[in-house]
């Protein structure tokens, strides 16, 4: 496995956000997590990235290693990236500036490299930029590259933010909601590109997503969270027939053939 959580807890005070939560991801899967609002899949990103930290006796181990403790910095180095339901842009710089401070957050330099090998540091520099208009093009961002990130519509900003997280050259993308607020058509051009990276890349992805009919036609596993506990998990097909499921979106209002047939239709 590449990513394997076990038996993951996050308490902020009295409210138990996230409650023994245990999930494996395989290389090269498509992985989604759903759930009503509130349920914890957003707190569940935040402790595998290491924005928080888990209650004793959790263990969340990346490509090997036991990342449990480890700072943000150091699991996006290791090869763990992500974006933000809210979108994390910089405005005022321009498309191609935004993917590169992506990429700067891999390289190390120190005051006397920059001097004594200035060259070399220059020379890394084009290849960077080169390295981040081809992903540009790849993303159909590329006559957009020195326009004002700020400028860009809804659709072109989650397609950079996928970029700049691409920009890590990551192993593993985290999706936080990627069609939030897009347009059906702009919902399909993220999600179809979101797949040819995967593709291109050799990605393992995991999505949150609100949109059922997103997660059940891309993902190949589906975790379902419900009050920040594990509920299901299994295929879109089998997940579509889980009356646990079926109970957590829609509560016991309908009766279980009216449900399964909406999410039939997602």
């Amino acid at each position: 496995m590449l990513l394997e959580v076990k038996n993951l807890t996050k308490r902020f005070g009295g409210l138990t956000a996230v409650s023994n939560v245990s999930l494996a991801v395989k290389p090269g899967e498509v992985h989604g997590i759903i759930g009503p609002n509130g349920s914890g899949k957003s707190t569940l990103f935040n402790l595998i990235s290491g924005v928080y930290k888990p209650e004793p006796g959790a263990s969340i181990v990346f490509d090997g290693d036991d990342i449990t403790d480890w700072e943000p910095h150091e699991i996006a180095r290791h090869g763990v990236a992500r974006t933000f339901q809210l979108l994390r842009i910089f405005s005022g710089m321009s498309v191609l500036e935004n993917l590169l401070i992506g990429h700067h957050g891999l390289i190390r330099y120190n005051t006397a490299s920059a001097v004594i090998g200035s060259r070399r540091v220059w020379a890394e520099e084009r290849r960077v930029r080169e390295e981040m208009m081809e992903l540009l093009a790849f993303i159909g961002l590329a006559d957009y590259a020195d326009m004002p990130a700020g400028e860009l519509s809804g659709g072109q900003r989650r397609l950079l933010a996928l970029g700049r997280a691409m920009a890590m050259r990551p192993k593993l993308l985290m999706l936080d909601e990627p069609a939030a607020g897009l347009s059906p058509v702009n919902v399909e051009i993220v999600l179809d590109t979101v797949l040819a990276l995967k593709n291109r890349f050799g990605l393992t992805v995991i999505i949150i997503e609100h949109i059922l009919k997103v997660v059940m036609e891309t993902c190949e596993t589906v975790t379902v969270l419900e009050h920040g506990e594990k509920i299901a998990e299994g295929s879109p097909a089998a997940i579509k027939e889980d009356h646990r499921v079926i109970e957590a979106y829609l509560g016991k209002e309908m009766e279980d053939s009216e449900v399964r047939a909406l999410l039939r239709s997602a």
